[in-house]
């Protein structure tokens, strides 16, 4: 069921409804909010709510296994160190199988047909479950939390099964992190409302990303990238443009979705994206992209290694480990691994002389326009961010390849045969976008809208992006993080 579908306009409306009729009582809110969740998920395809199920047991067991056993003997750390192991290749292991297990298999045989030794062998051609990589990571954040002794665990079975599957971040996240959410699964809701109309809001906003700017531009960017050997170089250029527009449209849209439906049943999930492509170097577009992913990777992978406190060596194959770890997690296909082996490169310059703090602070902070530095050091890091979309949206390397190269030819100062006047409209809905994401930047979100003060400007707004909602929406339809 998609965020964006005239089913889920239903589905949600009715949840909400019920959710807040029911509120007297936490138990049967959790239970009917988990009910909702299974539906939600199931409607996809039902089957695949048993490896729900499958992570749900294996972690919410591994706590309560780690808490029989939670003394500071020498013995009972080994017992909790299996049980995290077990857990973890349990969890893995399903991820592997679904997503891993046929890329590993053809580039074994691949491997091997280079040396001129033709193999055989089988793959198994599995649909990858909706949002598998997002709750395998959201409930091993909590059993390595345990483990480590951060967080208590849990034996509220149906706390901990919502925490798992809560719908709104069903599909594509944000990952989210026992800490902040199941205290506020503990505890019973009431209903806020001025978090729930801040919740409508971001949920008109995520409608505008995904349906007016990811969608147009979808329309644009796979044309080209379907057709690149015939295109020029600047209309694979603005192929590659609209493409990273699409993708931070689609992916932060829907995150802005998943947060808002959120506030609506009185929930407060961690914040997924924070303007990106409004950051001066790539360690600040890391800070600002896919948040919860990247902190995740912080936390748990980065850190454990030695993040950036050992030597130069360390700190290169640290850095390394962690971005093609991230890229690999996007999707088995080499291209992705690219991805994050290019980004790595651009981190490591940063990191090495220790500026990857420096951009800690909003862009042009208490002005309107930025400095002439800050506009250049934007546009360069946004360049750069474009290289690595071509890489990510790339059937495969040879794909990703030809593209650049055909950038990178002398018609890349040829008009490109993208009919622009044609497209004036979605140009113009892009600026518009633009402008208030930069008005914005500030906020959590590009529709919070508190400072103005009359109900009927307000009224208007609303109506407004409503009606281009319906007037200008794309045709692509699903999200594009739904494939990882």
């Amino acid at each position: 069921m998609l965020f964006n579908s005239f089913a889920f306009g239903i589905f949600l409306p009715i949840v909400f409804l019920l959710y807040w009729a029911i509120s007297k009582n936490v138990k049967v809110q959790n239970v009917f909010l988990l009910a909702a969740s299974y539906f939600f998920y199931g409607w996809w395809d039902w089957r695949y709510l048993s490896l729900v199920l499958l992570c749900s047991i294996t972690n919410y067991s591994a706590g309560v296994l780690m808490m029989r056993v939670d003394d500071d003997s020498g013995d009972a750390q080994k017992r909790r160190r299996l049980i995290l192991t077990v857990c973890c290749l349990v969890s893995f292991g399903v991820l592997c199988v679904f997503k891993y297990y046929d890329f590993f298999v053809t580039s074994f045989v691949d491997a091997f047909s280079l040396l001129g030794i033709q193999l055989q062998a089988k793959t198994l051609q599995l649909i990858l479950p909706v949002g598998i990589s997002f709750y395998t990571f959201h409930t091993l954040s909590y059993t390595i939390d345990v483990y480590q002794r951060k967080f208590e665990p849990t034996k509220d079975v149906v706390s901990f099964f919502l925490f798992v599957s809560i719908f709104p971040l069903a599909m594509a996240g944000p990952i989210e992190r026992a800490t902040n959410l199941l205290p506020q699964i503990y505890k019973r809701r009431t209903f806020d409302y001025a978090l729930a109309v801040d919740g409508m809001r971001q949920i008109v906003w995520g409608l505008c990303k995904k349906m007016i700017i990811a969608d147009n531009c979808a329309t644009i960017a796979n044309e080209i990238f379907n057709n690149a050997g015939n295109q020029s170089g600047s209309t694979l250029l603005l192929g590659a443009i609209f493409f990273t527009l699409q993708i931070y449209g689609d992916f932060s849209g829907y995150s802005d979705l998943a947060l808002g439906i959120g506030k609506l049943l009185g929930f407060r999930f961690l914040r997924n994206f924070n303007f990106p492509y409004f950051s001066r170097d790539i360690a600040e577009f890391w800070r600002r992209w896919h948040i919860s992913l990247n902190t995740w990777f912080r936390d748990y992978l980065y850190i454990p290694l030695g993040g950036s406190r050992g030597s130069k060596w360390q700190i290169v194959r640290n850095t390394f480990i962690i971005f093609l770890v991230s890229g690999f997690w996007h999707g088995a296909n080499w291209t992705f691994i690219v991805w994050g082996a290019y980004h790595a490169i651009l981190f490591l310059p940063v990191i090495l002389l220790g500026k990857n703090r420096k951009y800690t602070d909003t862009v042009a902070e208490g002005r309107i326009l930025p400095s002439l530095k800050e506009l250049f050091q934007m546009l360069v890091t946004f360049g750069l961010v474009v290289f690595g979309w071509i890489l990510f949206r790339a059937e495969n390397i040879a794909h990703a390849w030809g593209y650049i190269s055909g950038i990178f030819s002398q018609s890349l100062f040829t008009a490109p045969s993208v009919k622009l006047k044609e497209k004036a409209i979605n140009l113009c809905c892009i600026a518009i976008f633009m402008l208030i994401e930069w008005l914005n930047r500030q906020k959590q979100h590009g529709l919070q809208i508190e400072n103005i003060k009359s109900p009927f400007i307000k009224w208007v707004i609303y109506f407004a992006l409503i009606l281009a909602i319906w007037a200008l929406k794309g045709e692509q339809g699903t999200f594009i993080y739904f494939q990882f």
